[in-house]
């Protein structure tokens, strides 16, 4: 082989990584719009709740997120994969009206109370919301990690890149997907959709041929194994940006309704296609060095894009917007998580992984719990400046604290 030729990428392990990733993705997310739609539009329940049941899932995913790190670089991962992913698939069933009505009648039995359905049905959507994100988190820990694990090390960032594509792609697609479903053929209807997304993701994973791996001494446990500390700095700044990736997913829907925007999922492709093109570049500059540079460019471009959301209300800003932040957001998220991985020894990559997860999480979980009372008190239009002046205020933090701390820290 030419010594100054890359080593293959795209290998099946990988590819198979990549796809199961993405269906597990895209079934999550077919309920991430539809499901704010359901609960006001048919439960009847108030803009400002639908933040407790959305970051419920977030919520649970940031128990978990840490101790799977943990188990995913001690035990198996493609068998961590599996066996949460599965739990994932059958989670789905909670969500039907019919395991509604059992519950509502075997509550009520129990207690000898009458109760109201729906608020029987918003709970029930909160607990299985919960069960849900953590199944989420472990699926994800193991399915990214293992897709470290079968990128060749000289093209890693580029790797990543690839791989979070399918999964931004799928936050991107399946919100889409599901308001046309949902508005054409109801939420039950979604629902199987869903649950045939996962089963085919099961299969993808089934297939994956992981790298042999040496037994891991069991090391005694530490608080540095669930959490990249050297890192720290990075997860804080990086809750930033993620809050206002948190308000796109669940209220994009109904913004769109309020600013007179025929058909609201447009701005999911036009998200997606940005994701897309960033990746066809962003992941080369990383690994070339210029990954400070593209952390900074990325969140202004999300920065100005927000703003453009939230002031233009016009089809052509609505989507232009969707593109660049698909773009500045697709650039940011592996940058970021190269930072991680760069500061993390190597029986640490699940470790690593994890608190950049659990970063992405918490952001995302306050974007949608603190976005249902911002939308519901005062207006859309003030989220998203919200996510803006946030944006901002993360190029100030990075370029201060973020980048010293890291051309400090970094092992690679």
């Amino acid at each position: 082989m030419n010594p100054t030729s890359k080593p293959k990428l795209w290998s099946m392990g990988f590819l198979n990584v990549c796809l199961a990733n993405f269906l597990m993705a895209c079934s999550f997310n077919l309920l991430m719009p539809s499901i704010p739609l359901y609960i006001t539009e048919v439960l009847n329940i108030p803009q400002t709740k639908t933040g407790i049941v959305l970051a419920s899932y977030a919520i649970a995913i940031l128990i978990i997120r840490p101790f799977s790190g943990y188990i995913v670089d001690m035990f198996s991962r493609k068998k961590i994969l599996l066996i949460s992913f599965v739990c994932y698939v059958l989670i789905f069933f909670g969500y039907f009206n019919f395991s509604a009505e059992l519950v509502y009648k075997g509550v009520e039995k129990l207690l000898g109370v009458s109760l109201d359905f729906y608020t029987t049905v918003l709970i029930l959507f909160i607990i299985v919301r919960f069960f849900h994100g953590m199944a989420w988190g472990m699926s994800t820990v193991s399915s990214s990690t293992l897709a470290i694990d079968v990128v060749p090390s000289e093209r890693r960032a580029e790797g990543i890149g690839y791989y979070g594509t399918f999964m931004n792609v799928a936050m991107a697609v399946g919100p889409f997907i599901a308001i046309h479903i949902y508005h054409e053929s109801g939420f039950s209807t979604l629902l199987w959709c869903a649950i045939g997304m996962g089963v085919l993701g099961v299969l993808a994973a089934a297939m994956i041929k992981a790298p042999i791996r040496q037994p891991q001494k069991r090391e005694r446990l530490s608080f540095d194994r669930f959490f990249l500390l050297p890192a720290f700095p990075i997860f804080l700044n990086q809750l930033l940006p993620c809050f206002a990736w948190g308000t796109i997913g669940p209220f994009v829907a109904q913004y769109g309704k309020e600013v007179d925007v025929p058909n609201a999922g447009i701005f999911f492709l036009f998200w997606a296609g940005g994701i897309i093109a960033s990746r066809i570049f962003a992941g080369k500059l990383v690994d070339r060095g210029y990954i400070h540079l593209v952390n900074v460019v990325a969140m202004g471009i999300v920065a100005v894009a927000f703003f453009s959301f939230a002031l233009i209300h016009n089809i052509y800003a609505f989507c232009a917007s969707g593109l660049f932040i698909g773009v500045g957001f697709g650039m940011m998220f592996p940058a970021l998580q190269t930072l991680y991985i760069n500061m993390a020894e190597n029986n640490q990559r699940g470790t690593a992984n994890s608190t950049y997860l659990v970063a992405f999480d918490l952001g995302l979980a306050l974007g949608m719990l603190v976005g249902g009372y911002i939308s519901g008190i005062y207006s859309f239009e003030g989220l998203y400046m919200t996510g803006a002046v946030l944006c901002c205020l993360s190029i100030v933090v990075y370029w201060t604290i973020t980048r010293r701390v890291f051309e400090k820290k970094r092992l690679r």
